[in-house]
């Protein structure tokens, strides 16, 4: 049934497509002796695909979640991104250790050479230990940090985890409320905080579910995961005892993109 759903929103998506093309060359003429269809056609996808559906998008996930606190980071357009289902509490040393001590490596930063290096690993299958992450948005701002752990030594699949970094007296009474999540600011390096996380396993490539933009693709299931996840920091002995926060009120059970959560937040002390 769900993939039916999804099968459905996405013909819809193609069906808008096919009018807004229909317009172009049939109703308004924009290709008759003005502009070259090719380029008439491109540019509508271009703007359908990047401009128009983001913010159609972005709307509507503000009309449904006006009462809810947010249980997932966006994209660059606003889009839903992954689920938030880890908080670590913590210096930022204790936090890099933790992952260090497991086995996960620092992701690189995001830049023309790492983006580069990521393609040809991904292409020619070769070892890629500390690939970068695309961006994703919490509080306002990109991740501050994130780790992986390749599957099989392949950088096609991957665990990967990023990180928030919140002021921790502000983060402990709040947590739970929509206080947590509007509170922009960063605290310093140096300083204890918590560390907001969105974990979840690459796959592949994907395209996205609502615009068809170029993606990863990524296991539904988030919520083995963060138990994943969860499990490799408590084998080495770097947290201490897991609570378990609800992150969303309305996402008890649901989807978040085309993911499944059950919208709990596992959090611990690093040790």
């Amino acid at each position: 049934m769900r993939r039916l759903i999804r099968w459905i929103r996405r013909l819809l998506v193609l069906g808008l497509g096919i009018v807004g093309v229909w317009l172009i060359v049939f109703v308004f003429r924009i290709t008759d002796r003005r502009l070259p269809s090719i380029l008439a056609l491109s540019l509508a996808y271009a703007i359908a695909a990047y401009v128009i559906l983001p913010r159609v998008v972005r709307m509507a996930v503000k009309i449904l979640q006006r009462k809810s606190v947010p249980s997932f980071t966006v994209t660059g357009d606003g889009l839903p991104g992954d689920p938030v289902n880890l908080v670590l509490v913590g210096e930022f040393k204790k936090l890099r250790a933790a992952f260090a001590k497991a086995g996960w490596t620092e992701a690189d930063a995001l830049g023309l050479v790492s983006s580069w290096r990521m393609a040809v690993a991904f292409v020619f299958n070769r070892p890629y230990p500390a690939a970068p992450f695309s961006t994703l948005y919490l509080f306002g701002r990109g991740q501050d940090i994130g780790f992986e752990k390749a599957i099989d030594g392949s950088p096609r699949k991957r665990h990967h985890v990023r990180f928030w970094a919140l002021n921790l007296e502000r983060g402990e009474d709040t947590l739970g409320t929509s206080t947590f999540w509007r509170n922009r600011d960063r605290p310093p390096l140096d300083q204890p905080a918590l560390w907001v996380g969105a974990g979840t396993r690459d796959t592949g490539f994907s395209l996205t579910a609502f615009t068809f933009q170029v993606t990863h693709a990524t296991d539904d299931d988030t919520n083995a995961e963060r138990d994943f996840i969860v499990g490799e920091l408590k084998s080495g002995g770097t947290i201490g005892d897991v609570t378990w926060h609800q992150g969303g009120d309305r996402l008890k059970t649901g989807r978040v993109n085309h993911y499944v959560t059950d919208g709990e937040l596992a959090a611990a002390s690093l040790a």
